[in-house]
């Protein structure tokens, strides 16, 4: 395989010069440039990855942090970064959550692989570091921006949603359909963006004369099995309510799975609403009625305030997303089926 040496001496001239040329970087005069190229092309030269940082000071590859690999809603994240990669001509690294430690102690671990890989940038999503974690950065950190959490210490880096609006839109939509009877799916109690949408869910209910301290409500862990063992729980206990809102997609995935085996029909007998408005949400059994999220508008934009950061781009970018509520077919209204 033909090295830059190579070209450089083919074409006759310095290895500095033949490789500003194919860096595109500093100033080589037109005659010079036609023999180096020349000589590029009679070798087939092409830079390795790794030559490629070097002459040009840029990897060409952002790092992306995840804290799982599986399931209906970092996917179609980790989808829409890497278009958005592609079309720019860079590539995506991704690290996610997996060894013997802990969620926090996983995600530190992930971070400090994607810094050691030589990334141009970094995007992480994940709710469990803290800011003193940050430091694994080092002294001189790359450009980061962070998705759907908030670090007062770079809160200019920083993309979210509207969690307290989605979760009042949640509750809105049950009381405008007539439910007061309403069971409550929330996600893990030490993620901040579960506590807000949850939070803003019962402030609804309680302005419109819910005891939220009486209503059926369970923690689970947003899988579909936690939502799957959360209408199970329900139907056990004999509380007889006429919706139930669960506090992402996948756990009223698992929920309208387990009430059709249980055959239990939604909406007919209870109405099931989801959170995210994830694209398999279109595809349930019945169709899912859920809280749209803007997660498209957030990633992209996180990433074009990326590349500004990395590679002096001007992307505009934008940090106000609409909150919606996606009306599907899981979603009647209370007495009225």
């Amino acid at each position: 395989m033909a090295t830059i040496k190579d070209v450089a001496r083919l074409a006759g001239v310095g290895l500095g010069t033949a490789s500003r040329v194919v860096s595109g970087k500093g100033s080589v005069s037109p005659a010079t440039l036609v023999k180096v190229r020349a000589a590029i092309d009679q070798l087939g030269f092409r830079p390795s990855h790794a030559a490629r940082t070097l002459l040009s000071g840029n990897s060409r590859m952002v790092g992306v942090y995840i804290p799982v690999l599986s399931g209906t809603f970092y996917t179609p994240i980790l989808q829409i970064i890497d278009n958005e990669l592609r079309a720019a001509g860079l590539h995506m690294v991704v690290a996610f959550g997996a060894g013997l430690g802990g969620a926090r102690q996983q995600a530190i671990e992930g971070l400090t692989f994607l810094v050691e890989r030589g990334c141009d940038g970094l995007i992480l999503m994940t709710n469990v570091l803290q800011e003193e974690d940050l430091s694994v950065l080092g002294p001189r950190p790359k450009p980061m921006v962070v998705l759907n959490h908030y670090f007062d210490s770079i809160s200019g880096q920083c993309f979210t949603v509207d969690h307290k609006l989605g979760g009042k839109i949640a509750a809105r939509t049950l009381l405008d359909h007539g439910h007061r009877e309403i069971a409550l799916v929330s996600g893990p109690a030490s993620l901040p963006d579960n506590v807000a949408r949850v939070t803003a869910f019962k402030v609804e209910l309680t302005a419109a004369g819910i005891d939220t301290g009486a209503m059926w409500a369970v923690e689970k862990d947003f899988s579909p099995a936690g939502g799957w063992s959360a209408a199970k729980e329900l139907v056990e206990s004999g509380r007889r309510c006429t919706a139930m809102f669960c506090a992402n997609d996948e756990m009223a995935a698992g929920a309208l799975s387990y009430f059709q085996e249980a055959g239990i029909r939604v909406p007919h007998e209870i109405s099931v609403i989801g959170y995210d408005d994830t694209p398999s949400a279109e595809f349930s059994a019945p169709r899912l009625s859920t809280v749209h999220m803007p997660w498209r508008e957030m990633t992209q934009n996180g990433v074009s305030d990326l590349l500004n950061r990395c590679y002096d781009l001007q992307r505009p970018v934008t940090r106000n997303y609409p909150v919606t509520m996606t009306l599907r077919a899981s979603l009647a209204r209370a007495g009225q089926v």
